[in-house]
């Protein structure tokens, strides 16, 4: 059996099928309209790139609870269609109907097929090679834009609010949260020790968040009405910006370790590609005990592409090509192919490089983490 870096805690990029889990509770009356929403849109999802199928299934308990369960060949394909606009657009009927949503995403392990019924053709992709063991941290993150001019304001704003209790329930606590901006972007990452939609549903109803939340809302380039459920909906899918791969590097990470989170402008369509660069650029690096990052998360959505780190010294002080992720023979050039150069300037030189580094490294807000964190 191969053998999974213990350090790789998460990753999208093993190439193994993906079972993904959508529970959904109804509104009252809405099973029908629900079902033939359902049916209209279940051909352009079988035509999605990478989709191998799906099931639609209703509790036999309680007719308000649904499951929609889809498999895919890979994470990527899925990642892509799930956070595009035309998915939000998509799936809006189907919202429409519910009361509540959850979604649970799973790499397939093993698999177990009866011998007299089994299929000729084998399931497309391949199974996830052996366990990941991790840390148990859930790391999420959201982003989105204001109005230019209005980034100090929000800056004041995002850096003043009390922190909500760590403390969710017998299983959950928050443990970090760090917020960054770069020009007129706002990149939000959370690390949540159990449940994370447990988590978010218990940061949103804090009077000191919504407050913060409310007090944002004016200089946010895209509308919200956080009083309506579909627009607070609509808005958090559009700014979720999910973590692909997480690594925690060899050696012990220093509680004083600085937080830095990096902004990748991907030229179009390259966004997934990047992300996996960087991914594999980390996990080359993570048996180092000498490297100089203690850990790093990429999140990737679109085009967006943002790489937190932990370091272990000053940014000043590491090689910019370990740290941007193009460290190695011909790195440098496979990146400048996938970066927007016209946002991101020379990839080429080291004082190019040096000097990218230094633009893409995001201005902190505020980083803050429980007390036994």
């Amino acid at each position: 059996m191969t053998t999974v870096s213990e350090r790789i805690s998460q990753s999208a990029f093993d190439g193994s099928r993906l079972r993904v889990v959508l529970m959904l509770d109804l509104q009252d009356g809405a099973q029908q309209r629900f079902l033939e929403a359902y049916e209209h849109l279940r051909n352009q999802v079988a035509s999605v790139p990478g989709h191998i199928t799906d099931q639609l299934c209703q509790s036999i308990e309680n007719p308000s609870q649904w499951l929609i369960t889809s498999e895919w060949e890979s994470a990527p394909p899925f990642l892509a269609w799930v956070n595009s606009e035309e998915h939000v657009q998509m799936v809006q009927p189907l919202h429409d109907c519910v009361r509540s949503t959850r979604s649970l995403r799973f790499s397939v392990l093993r698999e177990t097929t009866n011998v007299a019924t089994r299929a000729p053709e084998p399931p497309k992709g391949r199974l996830q090679s052996a366990p990941r063991v991790g840390d148990g941290v859930v790391r999420h993150a959201l982003t989105f834009t204001v109005k230019p001019g209005s980034e100090e304001m929000v800056a004041d704003i995002l850096a003043g609010y009390t922190s909500p209790e760590a403390r969710v329930d017998d299983t959950t606590r928050l443990r970090r949260t760090s917020l960054f901006m770069h020009g007129n972007r706002v990149v939000r990452a959370v690390e949540v020790q159990g449940d994370l939609v447990a988590a978010l549903r218990h940061v949103s109803e804090q009077p000191e968040v919504r407050e913060v939340e409310e007090a944002i809302n004016p200089y946010l380039e895209q509308d919200r009405d956080l009083s309506d459920p579909n627009s607070a909906r609509v808005f958090f899918t559009r700014a979720a910006l999910p973590a692909v791969h997480h690594v925690a590097n060899a050696g012990p990470a220093p509680r004083d370790a600085r937080r830095h989170a990096l902004y990748y402008p991907a030229k179009e369509g390259c966004g997934m590609a990047l992300a996996q660069m960087l991914a594999q650029q980390d996990e080359l690096a993570a048996d180092d005990p000498t490297c100089p990052i203690a850990g790093s998360t990429v999140f990737q959505r679109d085009d967006i592409v943002v790489r937190l780190i932990d370091l272990r010294v000053p940014l000043d002080d590491t090689d910019p090509d370990l740290v941007i992720g193009v460290r190695g023979p011909r790195k440098r050039g496979v990146f400048k192919r996938l970066m927007d150069t016209d946002e991101a300037g020379g990839l080429t030189t080291d004082r190019e490089l040096a000097h990218f580094l230094a633009r893409s490294d995001m201005d902190l807000i505020t980083d803050r983490r429980a007390a036994d964190s």
